[in-house]
C-alpha cells in the first residue's frame, strides 16, 4: 500500500500565514516522506459558509496561488480543485447512505452551531454544515490517503472518516484504507492578532499574499499588554513571541527572549517580528506577483491536475459502484 498524504484548504477569504504555517508549508515539506501527495482546493466546502460567488471565485484563485508561490511542485504531486473531480461528490452520497445520523450529531462543528440557538436548535443549520464531515471523508477515502495533517480541533473528523470507512468495509467489502491523522502539536498552533488561533472566522488573520506595507500594518495590530519599555515581559502566551518562533532561527529566538527580559518595547518587538516574517514571505510574494496576472497558467495547472487525479477517482468510483450494485445489467 502506498503512503499517501492529503491536505486541503477551504477556499473562503484571504489565505493567511496560519494557512501557510499550519497546512501549506508542512504539507509540502512532508511530501518527500510519502510515495504520493495530494493537495486540493476545497471549494465545495466553501459554499457551506459563504454564498458570495465572487468571494469564492477570488479565494479559489488566491489559495491556488498560495500553494504555487509557496513552492508546490504540481508535476510531482496531485494538485486539483475539488469541484473538478465530480467523483468525490458521488462518493460523498454513497458514504452518506452508510453513515449513521448519530455520528453526525456528535460533530463538534454541528454541536457548536446548535448551541448558539435557544428555541430552535437547528435554526440556520444547513444540510451542508450538518453533513460536511461526510464530504470530508469522501475527499480522503477517494484516494486512499493514509495520512492527513490536521489541527487538534479537526482530529474528530479523521475519526469520523475512519468510522465511515469501517462501516462501508463491513457492509460490503474492504474498499477503503483507514487514514491516520498527523496532529498539529500545541506549539505549532498559529496565533492571530487577538491571541486566539488564527482564523478567517475570527477576523484575526495576517494575510499571506499582501504587500510589505499591509504585512507591517497587520503585525502592528497584534494585541499586547500595557507594559512600558524597560519593563520585563513574559514570552508565555505572547502572540508576538509565538509568531516569531515560527519564522526565526534558534539563535534569533533566544535573543528575543533576552530582549523580553530586558524590557524591549512592543513596537521594537513587532518590528523584529515583521523582519523575520517578511524575509520568508518576500520570495513567496514575488512568485505570487509573477503568476497572479496569468490566469491561463493557473487554469491550465488545475486542469492538468484534475485530469491526472480523475484517473484515480474513476477507478475508485467504478469499483465502489460495482460493490453497491450500480453496474451493467447482466
Amino acid at each position: 500500500m502506498k503512503k499517501r498524504i492529503l491536505t486541503g484548504i477551504t477556499t473562503t477569504g484571504t489565505p493567511h500565514i496560519g494557512n501557510y504555517l499550519g497546512a501549506i508549508k508542512p504539507a509540502i515539506k512532508m511530501a518527500s516522506e510519502f510515495d504520493e501527495s495530494f493537495y486540493f482546493l476545497a471549494d465545495y466546502h466553501a459554499i457551506i459558509k459563504n454564498s458570495n460567488s465572487n468571494e469564492i471565485g477570488d479565494s479559489v484563485k488566491n489559495v491556488a496561488l498560495a500553494w504555487i508561490a509557496s513552492g508546490l511542485d504540481a508535476e510531482k504531486s496531485y494538485f486539483y480543485r475539488q469541484s473538478d473531480v465530480p467523483e468525490i461528490l458521488e462518493l460523498s452520497w454513497v458514504l452518506n447512505c452508510v453513515t449513521a445520523k448519530g455520528l453526525m450529531n456528535r460533530s463538534h462543528a454541528y454541536k457548536a452551531a446548535t448551541a448558539l440557538n435557544s428555541k430552535d436548535e437547528d435554526k440556520g443549520i444547513s444540510m451542508g454544515l450538518f453533513s460536511y464531515p461526510v464530504l470530508m471523508a469522501a475527499d480522503i477515502l477517494m484516494f486512499d490517503a493514509t495520512h492527513v495533517p490536521v489541527g487538534a480541533d479537526q482530529n474528530q473528523h479523521i475519526e469520523m472518516t475512519r468510522d465511515i470507512a469501517a462501516r462501508f468495509n463491513h457492509t460490503y467489502k474492504k474498499s477503503f484504507e483507514l487514514p491516520e491523522a498527523i496532529i498539529e502539536s500545541e506549539k505549532d498552533v498559529v496565533l492571530g492578532i487577538d491571541g486566539r488561533k488564527m482564523s478567517k472566522s475570527y477576523g484575526n488573520i495576517i494575510p499571506l499574499l499582501s504587500t510589505e506595507k499591509v504585512l507591517k500594518k497587520s503585525i502592528a495590530k497584534i494585541v499586547t499588554n500595557s507594559l512600558e519599555p524597560g519593563e520585563p515581559k513574559d514570552i508565555e502566551g505572547c502572540s508576538v513571541y509565538s509568531l516569531y518562533s515560527h519564522f526565526a532561527s534558534k539563535e534569533e529566538l533566544s535573543e528575543l527572549a533576552d530582549d523580553y527580559k530586558n524590557g524591549i518595547s512592543w513596537g521594537d518587538a513587532k518590528n523584529k517580528l515583521f523582519t523575520v516574517v517578511n524575509n520568508e514571505l518576500t520570495p513567496i510574494r514575488n512568485r505570487y506577483e509573477e503568476f497572479s496576472s496569468d490566469s491561463k497558467y493557473i487554469n491550465d495547472l488545475l486542469h492538468e491536475g484534475a485530469t491526472k487525479t480523475r484517473v484515480l477517482a474513476r477507478e475508485k468510483i467504478n469499483s465502489i459502484r460495482e460493490l453497491i450494485g450500480i453496474k451493467t445489467i447482466s
